[in-house]
């Protein structure tokens, strides 16, 4: 019976039917002028291709309303990384539900 109970345990996470809105796009471009706005790196010398994202929580708050936090790896065509956390809320209708709050975690700069 307990080895029943722990299998049925790990499955639970699983079986969640809770889904949050796949909202990146809304704080990646917030957190894109972000850094060009205060001097950090102009958007345009950046390789979005290259730009790892992660959603680090996505926090219900009420009735289609959801806290979301990022995580961003950002490159420039230089090599240089720019670590970037957003929090904002989104709904499953409107990813611009609030602006973004932007935070710089870490930038890597190569010097040769």
């Amino acid at each position: 019976m307990k080895k029943f109970l722990i299998i049925s345990l790990g499955f639970f996470p699983i079986l969640s039917f809770a889904k949050a809105p796949d909202c990146h796009n809304w704080p990646m471009n917030m957190t894109e002028m972000w850094m060009r706005n205060a001097g950090i790196v102009d958007f345009k010398n950046l390789n979005i291709p290259k730009t790892k994202i992660t959603l680090l929580a996505s926090e219900k708050k009420g009735k289609n309303l959801y806290t979301q936090v990022y995580h961003f790896v950002f490159y420039d065509k230089d090599g240089n990384t720019y670590e970037i956390i957003t929090t904002n809320e989104a709904s499953d209708d409107e990813c611009s539900m609030s602006s973004v709050n932007s935070y710089l975690i870490s930038n890597s700069r190569i010097l040769y």
